[in-house]
């Protein structure tokens, strides 16, 4: 107990790094800026608070994954699984949470610690040199001037693309004589989403609406920032092309209207609280005006009273290039006594965020007990998303990435029988060959 390893940040990989370090017997100090600074983001002063979706995405660890991350971080004690788990809200095969109650879970698990110093501060600089054991978790919305003091000491610029939010409704202000309860293909419980449908001309109708939508006006340095494919606005999506929403979170397929006639396009919205009385849009993350999200969000059948608990948004990620400035320990080249964890390194989503955070916590406790960091395997969905960012991507095009079986070394082509393994057979192939691996390398935990 005599070490103590400082951990910056307090959003979900921080948390789960203060936490897998606390768990070995290691002395940690969390720091958290807000509410002394707080983001474009956040919203409260809670630990681990969920800015965007309150969805970990699915929870199918066969066929999928960030499903099969799920289970993994189970397997491996992770608290911000177990939090979630603990706060679960329906919503099909995905893995979605109460925000505040999860957020209260995380933050009310650490504190009782007693190897857990919680400090509220903004950490403006590099960590003086008597801090020979840091892990930088700052996420993706790292202030500017820690960003900056980070940008100077790897001698590269961080890159960074911009995020959205979605809108939260009250389900007591929701049409249900022309909305309806019902998961895509009824998996789940089969009555996870609340519908709406539209017909072929409202759909057209409201794509021009959204085409027309006066947007939030970027700044000079924020014009030549890419977005993340995965989480782009619904308006830039309708530039794409005005059929891009009905194949993409507006589709219909899997679901049947009982109010009406086969839907052309169907918005989905999901259960955001335990209570079930709000619920989010889902895929409708935007950077319309305010005002503008509330007369064009209302055309929608079934939404034409809607009241929002909180309208979308959209706020600046910030990321290093992992493969360039990070060794396979997650730590700084530039400097080794510095860890970084979670978005900052270039992974994207909450589930991958969480496993960044635990792998550089066990790095770090590893260290500080003078103990080996072992890696585990890159067939592991844990191993996928770590050798991506500290070298599997390309230095040159590297973006940030969720995790997915392309991450993988490639599983066999074909079975015993010289047939080819192929679509659903060969994820699970990829999931059944993680869980053999990963057995030895979480016997060492």
């Amino acid at each position: 107990m005599t070490k103590t390893i400082h951990v910056i940040g307090g959003g979900l990989a921080g948390c789960e790094a203060a936490w897998q370090i606390a768990q070995r017997g290691t002395n940690v100090v969390l720091h958290e800026m807000r509410p002394h600074r707080p983001t474009p983001a956040h919203q409260t002063d809670g630990l681990a608070e969920l800015v965007c979706s309150n969805s970990l995405r699915s929870d199918d660890a066969d066929y999928n994954a960030v499903g099969l991350l799920h289970e993994e971080l189970r397997k491996a004690g992770s608290l911000i699984l177990a939090s979630a788990d603990a706060n679960k809200v329906p919503a099909g095969g995905a893995l979605a949470v109460d925000r505040d109650g999860f957020s209260a879970s995380v933050e009310q698990a650490l504190a009782a610690l007693p190897n857990v110093t919680i400090i509220r501060e903004e950490i403006t600089t590099l960590p003086p040199e008597d801090w020979d054991n840091v892990v930088i978790a700052t996420g993706p919305l790292t202030s500017e001037p820690l960003a900056k003091a980070i940008r100077e000491q790897t001698g590269e610029d961080s890159l960074s693309f911009f995020d959205a939010i979605a809108p939260i409704i009250h389900k007591d202000s929701i049409d249900f004589s022309k909305a309806w309860f019902q998961s895509r293909y009824d998996k789940g419980e089969g009555s996870d989403y609340i519908n709406c449908a539209l017909t072929k001309d409202e759909y057209y109708a409201f794509i021009d609406a959204l085409l027309a939508g006066e947007k939030v006006p970027f700044h000079d340095w924020e014009k030549d920032t890419p977005y993340f494919e995965g989480c782009l606005p619904i308006e830039v999506m309708a530039e794409r092309g005005r059929d891009t929403l009905a194949y993409g979170p507006g589709k219909p397929v899997g679901l049947t209207n009982p109010n009406g006639p086969k839907p052309f396009a169907v918005i989905q919205l999901r259960q955001d609280n335990k209570l079930g009385t709000l619920y989010n849009m889902v895929g409708f993350q935007t950077k319309l005006r305010h005002g503008e999200q509330v007369r064009i969000f209302r055309t929608i059948p079934g939404l034409e009273g809607a009241e929002f608990a909180r309208l979308g948004g959209l706020h600046r990620n910030t990321f290093v290039n992992g493969p360039k400035v990070l060794d396979g320990q997650l730590r700084l080249k530039a400097q080794p006594r510095l860890r970084l964890a979670g978005q900052i390194t270039g992974c994207e989503g909450y589930v991958e965020s969480t496993a960044i955070g635990l792998l550089a916590g066990l790095a770090a406790s590893a260290q500080a007990l003078g103990g080996e960091f072992v890696s585990p395997p890159a067939t592991t969905a844990l191993g996928a998303i770590l050798a991506h960012v500290t070298g599997g991507a390309h230095v040159d095009t590297y973006q940030p990435m969720n995790v997915n079986f392309g991450l993988f070394p490639p599983a066999p082509e074909r079975d015993e029988r010289g047939k080819k393994i192929k679509g659903r057979d060969r994820k699970k192939l990829y999931s059944d060959r993680a869980r053999n691996d990963i057995s030895p390398w979480l016997s060492q935990l």
